[in-house]
């Protein structure tokens, strides 16, 4: 294992050959799992236009997610990343969402995840479990207010990951005000919750304007004519 990850007091970082091993093993997992979900529908998504669609979604949310400002507790507020992930579930469903977010934890954990981490369930609760829980949103897949309520949903059921994550691993690095305050277990709720919800109003409200309302229902109405 030296080969793929180094290994000094406690805590682990991947090698070149690690992170390009972890590459290829997930790209043949989200290949794989494509294969198998578009056999199992006979009028499957996984079209052209759907994985070209898919891969744009993706490149914008890698994009924006380096757009950001850092917020005051810790975490950032990106330009939207979390949306692109989410709108893709709720134009094409489950399948597509998932594995478009999938692939998106695993751009999350090679940009920041991958030069330092503890153990296998702490990289899981911080990226593999928390960005794929953003294809929530597609079982909400053209439901009347579906974009808004599994944008919420998916959301905060990414937020729960990476509290899970912190009431595990992280609890050494809580402010020592919350400790004196009795705060201990609220900690991670807080500060988790309070990037991911920062972005997630900012994001309802440009949603909210009438201008990309209707901007987002032609592209529904599109990939719709498409299918």
């Amino acid at each position: 294992m030296s080969f793929f990850i180094n290994t000094e007091d406690g805590y682990f970082t991947l090698k070149t050959a690690g992170l390009t091993g972890l590459v290829i093993v997930c790209i043949l997992a989200i290949a794989i799992a494509a294969i198998i979900a578009a056999r199992k529908q006979k009028a499957g998504p996984f079209n052209t236009r759907t994985l070209v669609f898919a891969g744009i979604s993706l490149a914008l949310a890698f994009l924006t997610s380096y757009i950001k400002f850092d917020w005051f507790m810790g975490g950032s507020i990106t330009l939207f990343s979390m949306f692109f992930i989410c709108y893709v579930g709720y134009l094409y469903g489950v399948s597509v969402g998932f594995l478009t977010a999938f692939a998106y934890s695993i751009l999350q954990f090679i940009q920041t995840g991958s030069s330092y981490f503890l153990s296998p369930f702490q990289i899981c609760c911080d990226y593999f479990f928390a960005f794929t829980a953003l294809g929530i949103a597609g079982f909400w897949f053209r439901k009347k207010n579906g974009l808004l309520i599994g944008y919420i949903v998916a959301c905060l059921a990414r937020g729960l990951f990476h509290t899970i994550g912190g009431y595990i691993y992280w609890m050494d690095y809580m402010p020592e005000w919350f400790h004196t305050h009795h705060l201990d277990s609220v900690y991670s709720i807080i500060y988790n919750y309070s990037y991911i919800l920062g972005e997630m109003v900012i994001t309802i409200i440009v949603l909210s304007i009438p201008a990309v309302k209707n901007a987002l229902a032609k592209i529904a109405a599109d990939t719709t004519s498409q299918q």
